[in-house]
């Protein structure tokens, strides 16, 4: 059996949003922020890995873009060249000063 972290994220968000509106329920029924900080904490354990998880996809998403219009754009080497970079006739470039 294969795990879906698609159904993770979609279990962490929703425990997350049920325990936000619990504590604000809590806290405007009670009037009292201290008695369900708790609730509140439970919320932010809950959104903190989608946080950062969708933080890593967004730079990985970035790095493929960046490698993929690299790899777009990188020169050809001409028709008959050899891999070493010499030119065809066999003799090396001259030096530059």
């Amino acid at each position: 059996m294969k795990f879906d972290k698609d159904l993770l994220r979609t279990v962490l968000f929703a425990v997350g949003v049920v325990a936000m509106v619990i504590g604000i329920y809590q806290t405007l029924l009670y009037d009292d922020l201290g008695r369900n900080y708790w609730i509140f904490m439970i919320a932010s354990a809950c959104w903190m890995p989608l946080i950062y998880w969708r933080q890593k996809d967004t730079v990985a998403a970035k790095l493929a873009e960046q490698a993929a219009k690299a790899a777009k754009t990188a020169p050809k080497a001409p028709k008959g060249s050899k891999p070493g970079g010499a030119p065809k006739g066999g003799k090396p470039a001259p030096r530059r000063r």
